[in-house]
C-alpha cells in the first residue's frame, strides 16, 4: 500500500473518505437567504454537521440557494445528509424568523448531489469559496 497524505475515516468494516458536494433552494427559489437568516444557517449547518461527526469543508449560502461540501464517512447514506441539514435548518430558521413561515416550507424536497474524488473535490471547494461565485 502506498503512503497517502490523506486522512483517512475509519469504521468497524471501511476505510476511505467520502465527499458530497450539495445544493439546494429555498420554496419557489425565493431570495430568503440573507442579513441574519444567512448567518444563522450557517450555525445550525455547522452544528448538525459536527453532532453527526460529518465535516463541512466548504459552505457558501446565497439568497437564492445553498452549495455545501462535506465529508462522510462510508456508512452515511447522502439523502440521510440532505435530510439532516434541510430537516434542521428549515424547522429551527421557521421558528426564529417568522417571515419564512409565509412560504408553504422552507426547502422543496429536491436537492442536487455530486460525488466527488480527490482532485474534484478539491475543485469544487475552490468554486463554492470563490468570491464572485453567488451573491
Amino acid at each position: 500500500m502506498r503512503k497517502t497524505s490523506k486522512k483517512y475515516r475509519r469504521t468497524a468494516h471501511a476505510v476511505g473518505l467520502a465527499h458530497v458536494h450539495m445544493v439546494w433552494i429555498p420554496k419557489r427559489r425565493k431570495p430568503v437567504l440573507v442579513g441574519e437568516i444567512k448567518v444563522r444557517l450557517g450555525q445550525i449547518l455547522n452544528e448538525v454537521a459536527s453532532e453527526k461527526g460529518w465535516l463541512l469543508k466548504a459552505i457558501e449560502i446565497a439568497p437564492d440557494h445553498v452549495h455545501v461540501l462535506v465529508e462522510h464517512s462510508s456508512d452515511v447514506a447522502i439523502h440521510e445528509i440532505a435530510k439532516a441539514l434541510k430537516g434542521r435548518s428549515s424547522r429551527l430558521l421557521r421558528q426564529e424568523f417568522p417571515q419564512l413561515l409565509k412560504l408553504p416550507s422552507l426547502w422543496p424536497r429536491s436537492y442536487f448531489y455530486d460525488t466527488t474524488g480527490a482532485i474534484s473535490t478539491a475543485k469544487i471547494m475552490a468554486y463554492i469559496n470563490d468570491p464572485h461565485h453567488g451573491s
